[in-house]
């Protein structure tokens, strides 16, 4: 390939990053909210959070951003760029399912840590922080790290819009050399690479949470260390 259609390619590239942030931050600030209302004590809480859950995997990620970015001005008459369209459209349909694992790993925390909480007149939202999110967090990692990467190959459904990320920019060097196999092969590498680098930032941050609460990165408690006692070998 040609210099200007190399360039074409890491623009397309810096493109897909912006909008794999971006709607990670979204999907993540969804996931957490909607995460906790799930086991919220008030039950219309509960219903909305479920409610929203339950509609939002239950329908597909390419049609709902079709149905941002082109039925949106017309329901409404305002229009979003392709950028914060497709933004919006991964961010709560990715939410939702991150949405499973906060609840999930929530409740996975021993009930005896609420229960003592409790004991110590802690508010719901000082057992929440203090308690409940630094021992859930670190079992949210793996699943998040799946997600995270299921969202990077969904953030290839926004070129649909005409946003110029690394799938549709790959589909414009096609049509300029009339070749598939070469320029999809450098796009799969692409992909993978960034997918790889995902994943390894997020289990350096798992095994950084869990050695923080005392945790190996399997997942097992830690032995605490022998007590030395001064004079005995």
């Amino acid at each position: 390939m040609t210099s200007g259609l190399w360039e074409l390619v890491l623009k397309g590239v810096w493109t897909t990053v912006q909008l794999l942030v971006c709607s990670a931050l979204l999907g993540a600030a969804v996931s957490f909210v909607v995460g906790v209302a799930r086991s919220h004590r008030l039950r219309i809480v509960r219903f909305l959070a479920g409610f929203y859950t339950e509609v939002f995997r239950g329908t597909s990620a390419l049609v709902m951003i079709f149905w941002v970015f082109f039925v949106l001005p017309v329901a409404f008459g305002w229009q979003l760029v392709p950028l914060w369209a497709g933004t919006l459209a991964l961010g709560l349909t990715y939410g939702a399912y991150g949405a499973e694992i906060v609840r999930g790993a929530l409740g996975s925390v021993d009930p005896a840590q609420q229960e003592g909480g409790i004991a110590l007149s802690f508010t719901p939202w000082q057992r929440l922080r203090l308690i409940l999110l630094p021992q859930a967090v670190p079992e949210m990692i793996p699943p998040f790290s799946n997600l995270l990467i299921e969202l990077l190959k969904g953030t290839a459904l926004v070129s649909i819009t005409g946003m110029g990320d690394l799938t549709f920019s790959a589909n414009l060097v096609r049509l300029a050399l009339q070749e598939s196999a070469e320029i999809y092969t450098y796009i799969l590498l692409i992909y993978f690479v960034i997918a790889f680098l995902l994943t390894r930032v997020m289990r350096g941050l798992e095994k950084k949470l869990k050695t923080g609460v005392g945790k190996k990165p399997d997942g097992k408690t830690r032995a605490p260390e022998p007590a030395v006692v001064e004079g005995v070998r």
